[in-house]
């Protein structure tokens, strides 16, 4: 990746792009799988100005982000690797309790009586957050992320809501910390809210999915050209949803993607007033938005599902997705035909 020139090592000019990568839990290994193929051919034409995630979506995003600032693009894909491997359900034991938890959430959505309790009321979830912050410790050094921030490095966003206020609260470079990342992936009936700075958070599924406003807000010269969203959730269904399990499938699907076609249709509008002349164009530019969409629909209990082969699979999805629209992309670029 060039330096923040604007211009690559010929003199070109370079395209801005930032990533915003949905949550979705394990569905989200998809957007790894996205990242490291991105990553892999990745060209100079691109400068990655900004990378934003939600829950599982966070997870990748500082993933990608550490390993590029701190080396390059291998080692970032190298990253990401080791963190989903150690995610991956693979020892005896855990897979019994991934099958359990797996096989719940299916008779969940499908409004099999079951009986409610409180993640406070229960050990689980508190062994669960120190695994996730002991998976991310061990590959993370969040103590050197606020001198890795410098002028160069991409924007880096985490998404949550605040519990208290009820209002978005995105956690920005330096502020990006082991309890932001937690805060952002804490679904409210699996576990405890996370305290930061006096009040709590939780999953950030219930607010920006993925932060988008963060990436464009920067000064003009770091704005993105292009958005790239990867998304983990359908934006259609064919027909009506009837039974209780699609009915739940559905719902989940809508709940993950209302607040990222909220800003996206904001963008839209913010470019017709550039167009339009209604914006300062020292001040203001166009974004182009562009999908990486999964594509298959998985059914929502599956994304607490931990098991490795399901994760490989979601992985090599997301490799095949972003090497196709990459190729793409190269279809579009003027004189490639």
């Amino acid at each position: 990746m060039s330096e923040a020139t604007g211009e690559t090592a010929d003199g070109e000019d370079t395209t801005n792009v930032a990533i915003a990568c949905q949550g979705g839990g394990s569905h989200t290994a998809f957007t790894a799988g996205v990242l490291q193929q991105l990553l892999e051919e990745w060209d100079d034409e691109y400068e990655l100005v900004g990378i934003s995630g939600t829950s599982g979506g966070a997870y990748n995003a500082l993933a990608a982000w550490y390993g590029i600032v701190t080396g390059d693009h291998e080692t970032a894909v190298d990253i990401l690797d080791a963190i989903w491997d150690d995610l991956a359900a693979d020892s005896w034991s855990d897979k019994m309790l991934n099958q359990w938890v797996t096989g719940v959430s299916r008779l969940e959505s499908t409004g099999f009586p079951l009986p409610s309790l409180s993640p406070y009321q229960i050990p689980g979830p508190e062994v669960g957050k120190e695994e996730i912050t002991e998976t991310l410790e061990r590959h993370l050094d969040f103590d050197a992320i606020a001198d890795l921030c410098t002028a160069d490095a991409p924007e880096l966003v985490v998404g949550t809501v605040n519990v208290n206020a009820g209002v978005f609260e995105t956690f920005t470079n330096e502020d990006v910390t082991t309890d932001a990342v937690l805060a952002s992936a804490a679904v409210p009936n699996l576990f405890e809210a996370v305290e930061i700075n006096g009040h709590f958070h939780w999953d950030g599924l219930f607010s920006q999915n993925p932060p988008v406003d963060d990436l464009m807000a920067v000064p003009p010269e770091r704005k993105p050209d292009e958005l790239w969203v990867v998304q983990i959730n359908p934006q259609e269904f064919e027909g009506e949803p009837t039974t209780i399990d699609v009915i739940a499938d559905r719902r989940n699907e809508l709940s993950g993607n209302i607040s990222l076609n909220q800003e996206l249709r904001f963008i839209g509008r913010v470019n017709e007033w550039v167009r339009e002349g209604h914006l300062p164009a020292d001040q203001f530019s166009t974004t182009e938005v562009h999908r990486i969409e999964m594509g298959e629909r998985f059914h929502c209990s599956t994304k607490v599902d931990r098991d490795p082969a399901f994760l490989d699979e979601l992985m090599t999805l997301g490799r095949e997705r972003a090497s196709a629209f990459l190729a793409e992309r190269q279809s579009e670029a003027p004189g490639s035909r």
